[in-house]
């Protein structure tokens, strides 16, 4: 396992196009999946114990940004025959399991990964409804203990996204494994 942080993207920067298949093969298109305010990305996977430690308070952000008229959308850019766990068979699994209700997608050329940057897993993005980037940070303050979080950044830039309200410029940086590149 590699530690990598997330890489300094400048915001403002227009949301790579993307075209994925979820597990079961039906297809999306990025754009098609911007709420009416914006859209949350995170690329992220079934193994890595950052994505792990983080999964649930994603698909409840996922939940509370729907209220605010933001989608989210779930990229797993780990499909490679060495770690099986990210496998799209094993995707439906977790989807199953932890009840995810927003599109889990499969980029199994990695092509999306590569177009957004993407370092690590978890690696975050919200975009405002016109695409641009308006937040690329972590979720919040405590990666392995929700319990000890003091500052929930991704929550907060939601919720100034939906009310139009400045993001703050000083993001700090998500961290996880390092994308299982082939």
């Amino acid at each position: 396992m590699v530690l990598l942080e997330s890489i300094t993207i400048p915001l403002g920067t227009k949301m790579p196009f993307f075209q994925l298949k979820d597990p079961e093969g039906r297809l999306y298109r990025g754009e098609d999946q911007c709420g009416e305010r914006g859209l949350l990305v995170v690329f992220t996977c079934n193994h890595c114990p950052y994505a792990l430690a983080v999964w649930p308070r994603l698909i409840r952000l996922a939940r509370y940004a729907r209220n605010l008229k933001i989608n989210t959308v779930a990229i797993n850019p780990n499909i490679n025959p060495q770690y099986p766990d990210d496998a799209p068979d094993k995707m439906i699994k977790k989807i199953e399991e932890w009840g995810i209700d927003f599109p889990y997608l499969v980029d199994e050329s990695q092509e999306a990964a590569r177009a957004f940057k993407a370092q690590c897993t978890p690696d975050i993005y919200l975009f405002n409804k016109n695409h641009g980037l308006v937040y690329h940070g972590r979720i919040d303050d405590n990666w392995q203990d929700e319990y000890k979080v003091t500052k929930e950044e991704l929550k907060e830039a939601l919720n100034n996204l939906a009310t139009g309200q400045p993001l703050s410029p000083d993001q700090k940086p998500s961290m996880g494994c390092s994308i299982k590149w082939r």
